[in-house]
């Protein structure tokens, strides 16, 4: 029987619960019996959730300290605080553990070594690479990143009509949870997004980090719901100085006589769907889902190719056997 992961995470919280029902002190003249009658319907559906979900993760070998990244240019020094998974476990988690579509240009995951996968606050850190050529950053002190926002805002209208179409649901940026900011030293900009899904409740947070480079760029992509941004926001500025470009890769090592240029600057990168109708991204960016939180592609407008890779348009998202 096919069953979606948010159904498998909500079983195995239900399974929390009674195991800490069950676990407690018995009381002077209760019986096992009176506790075992207690326990919440479909106890046993929620046991095998679990236990699906623990054989999973038993399958992911987690590194940690000074990580190498096949594919990036890059690596990280992680402190004690996060993990990484590489290429294929981090595939795994997004698109069997988390349902998410296939996804190549994904080079790893950094998960936080304190909240497992399974919790219903877990979040993690999708890498990817871009590599189209220098990108200039001299706009970076003059863009007007309200204004910026504005236009993003005025292009959700075209964007949710091509997902209504597709029959998926509308996404609408609400605004800034973490204006754009840009370390001209360090050559690396963050920003943080807070969204709106016409099926879910609660409001979504993207939580973006950009590592300038000499001929690209490394994307830090996380998800995690609006209730978690003071827990997300200070992981990602402790992860912000654990990535750097290897020597002969960073952002000083540009050679204008040979070297390609993106052809935009720092405002097409905070944009994203907007640099997309411009021309200047040709490949959708899918960022990590959460259990129930929210899928959220850089790029909204969907294609066939795209709504193919998902499986179905139904508001319970894509299921797995």
């Amino acid at each position: 029987m096919r069953k979606t992961i948010l159904a498998m995470t909500v079983a195995a919280l239900l399974l929390s619960a009674n195991l800490s029902a069950q676990d407690a002190p018995q009381q002077p003249g209760q019986t096992a019996d009176a506790g075992a009658a207690a326990a919440p319907p479909g106890a046993d559906q929620a046991q095998a959730g679990l236990a699906k979900a623990q054989a999973f993760l038993a399958t992911l070998h987690f590194q940690q300290g000074d990580i190498t990244v096949p594919g990036s240019d890059a690596r990280f020094n992680l402190g004690p605080e996060f993990r990484f998974l590489d290429k294929t476990d981090a595939r795994k988690v997004l698109e069997q553990f988390w349902s998410n579509p296939p996804n190549d240009t994904v080079l790893g995951m950094v998960v936080p070594a304190s909240t497992p996968l399974t919790d219903d606050h877990s979040w993690a850190v999708v890498v990817t690479r871009t590599d189209e050529g220098h990108v200039a950053d001299d706009d970076a002190a003059k863009t007007d990143y309200d204004a910026l926002l504005k236009d993003m805002q005025k292009a959700d209208a075209d964007d949710n009509a091509e997902r209504k179409k597709a029959g998926y649901p509308e996404l609408t940026l609400i605004g800034w949870a973490a204006p754009p900011r840009y370390d001209s030293a360090s050559k690396k900009l963050y920003w943080a997004r807070e969204l709106a899904s016409t099926d879910a409740e609660q409001h979504t947070l993207n939580y973006d980090i950009r590592v300038l480079g000499r001929s690209g760029y490394l994307s830090l992509n996380a998800v995690a719901g609006m209730n978690d941004l003071a827990t997300v926001q200070a992981g990602m500025q402790r992860l912000l100085p654990m990535v750097e470009f290897d020597p002969g890769k960073r952002y000083a090592d540009f050679d204008s006589s040979h070297d390609k240029l993106a052809g935009y600057g720092i405002a097409a990168l905070v944009a994203g769907g907007i640099a997309a109708k411009a021309g200047l991204f040709a490949k959708i960016g899918v960022i990590l889902l959460a259990f129930k939180k929210l899928v959220v592609v850089t790029v909204v407008a969907i294609g066939a190719a795209f709504k193919k890779l998902f499986g179905g348009k139904g508001k319970g998202g894509p299921t797995v056997q």
